[in-house]
Order: C-alpha cells, then sequence, then structure tokens
C-alpha cells in the first residue's frame, strides 16, 4: 500500500523526523491562502500523486508571491503525470539546499532484515545512480535482534559526514526512521532528497513509504490512508472473486491454473522476448463463470493484444475445462486472439473440443508462448 508524500511527512513528525512546514491545497485560492498563513518567502508546490517523476512531468514548482503561486497551482492542478490526474497539491516552505543526500530503509526478504542504504548523490536521478554508478549507494544490513544502536548508527553515518554534528542528525534520523518503519508495518521508507542547509541543519524534504497489505489488520491508523489506485482496484476486485492478479504492464494476457505454473507462463513469455501483461492465477476450477470474469479483468487492461489461457488438468479434467472455455466465449465478444494450452487428465479430449472454435489451440506450453508471442507481434 502506497501513501501521499503529505501522508508520510505527517508520519515523520510524528517520529520526530525533521520536515518543513507543510499545508495540503485542492484549489488555487486554498494555495494562495496556504501561502499567506505560511508566511514565508518562497514556497514548493508539489503535485500529490501515487507515482514517480513529478518533477520532469511539471509537477512540482516554485513561488514568491500570491500571483505566482495561484499560476503554478492552477497550472500543477491541469495535468496528469503518468496518466494520474493531480487533483492535490502540497504548498510547502522551501528549503535553502547545499547539498542533497538520499537515504532510505527496505524489507530485504533475502537476508530476513531491514535493508538501510544512504547516498550522497541524492535528488531525481537516483536511479540513474543506482544503474551506472552503483558503488555510489552504501548498503547497510539492519540486525533485527539488535535494531539500531548508537555505535551502528554513527558508524553508518561516517559513511556520509565527518562533522559530529552532522552525524549526530543523521544518527538520530536513522533511529527514527526504522523506529517509524517497524511500527507501522512499512516495506520501505525513503527520503529523497535529503537536504543539507547552509547553516548545517538535515531535512528531509520529500518522503515516501509503502506498507505490508497483510499487516493493515493491525494498523487501523495507517490502513484510513488508503487510496487504491485503478490497478488495485482490479487486484482487490480479482481477489474478491477468487482470483490472485497482478499488473504488470505488457502485451500478453496470462490466466493460468496454478502459482507455480503462472510464475513459469511468465518466464516463458520474457525468454521469447514478450512481456506478460500480468499475473492471474485463477485457481483449480473449470467453472466458466470464472473464466468469463477473468477474461473481463483482462480485457479492461488496454495494453493486452493477446491472450495466453495455460491450464494443467490434474484434478481437473482438461475436457471439463474446454467445455467451460466454450461456454465462456459464448458471453464474450473480442477480437483478441486467444492461445490455449490443455495438457493433464483427458487433454486430447480438450484439444479436440476447441478445434473448431475460434480459439488458438497449443499441444506444450513452449508452443502456446511462442504463439502469443508471435501474434502480439503480429508475426503469427
Amino acid at each position: 500500500m502506497k501513501i501521499h508524500e503529505y501522508q508520510a511527512k505527517e508520519l515523520f513528525a510524528a517520529y520526530d523526523i525533521p520536515v518543513k512546514k507543510q499545508i495540503l491545497c485542492h484549489t488555487a485560492d486554498e494555495a494562495v491562502d496556504a501561502y499567506s498563513r505560511l508566511n514565508v518567502p518562497l514556497v514548493v508546490l508539489k503535485a500529490q500523486v501515487l507515482t514517480g517523476g513529478r518533477g520532469k512531468a511539471g509537477g512540482i514548482k516554485l513561488a514568491d508571491s500570491p500571483e505566482k503561486v495561484k499560476a503554478n497551482a492552477e497550472a500543477i492542478l491541469g495535468i496528469k503525470i503518468k496518466d494520474i490526474p493531480v487533483d492535490r497539491i502540497l504548498v510547502t516552505e522551501a528549503a535553502d539546499i547545499k547539498k542533497e543526500y538520499y537515504m532510505s530503509i527496505v524489507v530485504d526478504r533475502n537476508t530476513k532484515s531491514a535493508l538501510l542504504m544512504l547516498s550522497s548523490d541524492g535528488g531525481i536521478d537516483i536511479e540513474e545512480v543506482a544503474h551506472s554508478t552503483p558503488e555510489r549507494i552504501y548498503k547497510f544490513q539492519i540486525d533485527p535482534l539488535l535494531g539500531t544502536p548508537d555505535f551502528f548508527t554513527r558508524k553508518v553515518a561516517f559513511s556520509l559526514f565527518t562533522d559530529i554534528k552532522l552525524i549526530n542528525q543523521l544518527s538520530h534520523i536513522i533511529k527514527s526512521l526504522y523506529k517509524l518503519m517497524l511500527e507501522t508495518d512499512a516495506s520501505l521508507a525513503e527520503i529523497n532528497p535529503l537536504v543539507l542547509t547552509p547553516d548545517d541543519t538535515l531535512v528531509a524534504v520529500d518522503a515516501k513509504m509503502t506498507f505490508d497489505d497483510n499487516a493493515l489488520y493491525r494498523q487501523p491508523q495507517i490502513a484510513t490512508l488508503f487510496e487504491p489506485t485503478v490497478e488495485e482496484k482490479k487486484e482487490k476486485e480479482a481477489k474478491a472473486k477468487g482470483f490472485s492478479y497482478v499488473h504488470l504492464g505488457g502485451e500478453i494476457g496470462c490466466m493460468v491454473n496454478g502459482a507455480g505454473l503462472a510464475m513459469a507462463t511468465m518466464d516463458l513469455i520474457k525468454r521469447y522476448r514478450g512481456k506478460p501483461a500480468n499475473f492471474l492465477d485463477i485457481g483449480g476450477s473449470s467453472n466458466s463463470e470464472k473464466v468469463v470474469h477473468a477474461m473481463k479483468l483482462l480485457l479492461q487492461d488496454s495494453d493486452v493484444k493477446v491472450v495466453l489461457i495455460n491450464i494443467f488438468g490434474g484434478i481437473t479434467r482438461c475436457d471439463d475445462v474446454a467445455n467451460g472455455l466454450l461456454k465462456a466465449f459464448e458471453q464474450i465478444d473480442t477480437d483478441i486472439p486467444v492461445v490455449v494450452r490443455l495438457t493433464g487428465t483427458n487433454e486430447e479430449l480438450g484439444r479436440a473440443l476447441l478445434k473448431d472454435s475460434k480459439l488458438y489451440v497449443a499441444n506444450t506450453m513452449s508452443e502456446a508462448t511462442r504463439m502469443a508471442v508471435n501474434l502480439a507481434l503480429k508475426t503469427y
């Protein structure tokens, strides 16, 4: 679960992590009033959307007068960032920046602990830093049994600073951020940039947090902050119908029975240079209604060019699955090609039932995947 910057900063402030004064606004007039209330010479207007790339998309602007605040607010509220409309902006006191740094704590499932990352190259190009010069990002495992004692946070702080004043400040921020992460069941807590001001004060001028969905039942206050994206709404809808669905952004929609088979299907699509649009496990059922719901879910994605249905018939018989598919496609009208691979119990009978349908029928998983990729590329 993601939350907005202004919400993350409110949590930061509650845990004594230094942030600038801020006011959330929904209109340009509200932004002008916020500028007056903040009573500072320079403010930053920041689009509040659950995605990155705001600065490059024109979603962050400076203003030093009521007229500029209004004009910039109107400009930001009128745009979309990665297809997400901006319906609110954060007006916050601008920071005088001497140097930018990067800091984050993320759950590391490989070591079953939290991973602290620091870099002296903070800012909008941190992804490029990670890609081109990964050695400039310092990584420290946080022992879950020890947490963040003074000796650890001070040692970590020395990777960025030598001034004891800054070391003490960063040590405090690390402790506070880790405590916030633990107590809210966050999976990521990020400050980018962590700014050093001319008076040698560290301030978090941006904030990003995500939370473990499976822990929301014990975090009622965090759960109230949930604003599902379009894809998260799809995932919730799928879960209500008994599916496991994750959007991936490719062009080959996948409908598979079994999580392991679904993972293998996506791997094979990538091997043949295709891009899976989703992970969708419909479970072990030949119910035609379930197939209809799954197909409708896949077809909501405008990027899907081909649907690949990969079914292994164990307890579920392939002829039952085939009959379910035929009944389902009597209710679905689509020009998108659908590739079906059936294998397992009564597979020959199942394929025979689909022979005269408009579906593309494959005998093997490899054949079905190649067929789907070629159809997506319009080379079949």
